[in-house]
């Protein structure tokens, strides 16, 4: 006999998870949200949060080192404490899990702990105890993908899980795969002091970027020690006196890599272990993600799933509008998630922040229009000291709709945001360029890139 009976289950408290429950709680529904491990998922706990914690902290270090002395303020001694580095980060994700649970008790969601495992459509065991809903929605997320060359041992070869919690800066650092994941890893092991070399099995970092973004950002990184060796496999691992030797394969030629930690950053897969699915009847593609439909429903009457188990674009935000989505569609209201609106961030220094299309993908739909504008050019980053970088807009050339915006340079993540509005207003890049921005500011240089597409830029 079930336990309880709600008008929803959530099963896991990633942030499409528990943003799903607590839109599902306003809505006037009865709530559960399962979590086995902890609220907020991977992006909280091991991901998005403590990883931004690290980027931060390692980025203020860097500039005491080596950017402050020319703006006149001198630092005679720069040292890491890095458990004390460490316990920041840990503080900052023990403040955010306990907001959600505040969230939960707040909007009365039942907080089941423990492994769910559906047994039918509309009962989802726990712990032995069943429970009952009128709806499932699963919200799993992702787990690291390991390769069979680098299985992951938590100590010499490491998931992003250990990168995040190392108690020791390695002296040498082998980073397997270029992707955003990877290259922000370089960058705070590096800046801690460690010197890292990234292997990329593709011509170059960040595949999924525009490719002009993605490459101006590598020149970067390399110029802050960061070494890049591309076209590469790793095809073995041998872990001897604390060290590990890859052997590695590029263009047909191999060779062999020492260091004293290996991080394997390969892209993710969806956690559905246990979950039951396979018995249930739920179809999954070739590659285990949840098959949905454009209402986040699956095969099976009654469960649905969002976020990174669907695929997609595998971003915390993606998850969150999804799970908004998917229970306002159960309750009859127009839910909606806007893809072309859906920003991506890379949070090196600088940072890459993009909107839309690339300009690749741009092109292949048809003629467009392309206005870039320097950072070096905007009077802001040359009084911040920070005129690495350029703005991109991508327009289309018949009717000035904007297609994309990428924006390399300090404050990305910010200033992508006026992006995503005006993608999210169907906005002209013209739009952009007439809208006042306040002087002297970084989001100028947007303004700029709009009107350089019609060769009109003016700022100096």
């Amino acid at each position: 006999m079930a336990e309880s009976n709600f008008d929803l289950i959530v099963i896991g408290a990633g942030p499409g998870g528990y943003t799903a429950a607590i839109r599902a709680a306003q809505l006037g529904m009865k709530v559960a949200c399962v979590e086995r491990e902890f609220l907020g998922g991977t992006c909280l706990n091991i991901g998005c949060i403590p990883s931004k914690a690290l980027l931060d902290s390692t980025h203020r270090l860097h500039d005491a080192q080596h950017r402050l002395a020319r703006r006149g303020i001198r630092i005679e001694t720069v040292s890491v404490d890095l458990p004390t580095m460490m316990g920041f980060k840990d503080e900052v994700v023990k403040k955010m899990v306990s907001g959600i649970g505040y969230l939960f008790k707040k909007n009365k969601i039942e907080h089941l702990v423990g492994q769910a495992r559906l047994t039918a459509a509309n009962t989802v065991e726990v712990n032995g105890a069943a429970y009952q809903a009128a709806k499932m929605l699963i919200a799993t997320g992702s787990a690291p993908i390991e390769l069979s060359a680098l299985r992951f041992d938590g100590k010499n070869i490491l998931s992003s899980t250990e990168a995040l919690a190392l108690p020791e800066v390695p002296g040498r650092l082998i980073v397997v795969g270029g992707g955003y994941i990877g290259v922000e890893m370089a960058s705070v092991w590096s800046r801690l002091g460690s010197q890292v070399l990234v292997l990329e099995f593709l011509p170059g970092i960040l595949p999924t970027s525009d490719r002009e973004m993605a490459t101006a950002l590598q020149k970067l990184l390399e110029k802050q020690g960061i070494k890049f060796r591309f076209n590469t496999t790793a095809e073995s691992a041998q872990i001897a006196d604390g060290k590990v030797r890859i052997t590695c394969k590029s263009e047909g030629q191999s060779s062999v890599e020492e260091a004293d930690k290996v991080l394997v950053c390969v892209g993710r897969r969806p956690i559905t272990d246990g979950l039951g699915l396979a018995e249930l009847g739920v179809a999954v593609d070739p590659r285990g993600f949840v098959i949905v439909d454009a209402h986040y429903a699956t095969n099976v009457a009654g469960v649905y799933a969002i976020g990174d188990v669907i695929g997609g674009t595998m971003l915390a935000h993606k998850a969150e509008e999804e799970g908004v989505a998917a229970v306002e569609l159960m309750a009859g209201k127009a839910g909606h998630v806007n893809y072309r609106a859906c920003p991506a961030i890379v949070y090196t220094h600088p940072e890459l922040a993009q909107v839309g299309l690339t300009e690749e993908e741009a092109t292949r739909r048809g003629p467009v229009k392309i206005g870039k504008f320097p950072f070096t050019a905007n009077g802001r980053a040359r009084g911040m000291d920070e005129i690495d970088g350029f703005v991109k807009v991508i327009g289309d050339a018949a009717n000035d709709r904007l297609l994309g915006v990428h924006i390399l340079g300090a404050g990305a993540s910010d200033m992508i945001a006026e992006a995503v509005i005006a993608m999210e207003f169907a906005a002209n890049v013209e739009d952009i360029g007439r809208a006042f921005h306040a002087h002297p500011t970084m989001p100028e240089a947007i303004r700029e890139a709009a009107l350089a597409t019609n060769k009109l830029a003016r700022q100096i």
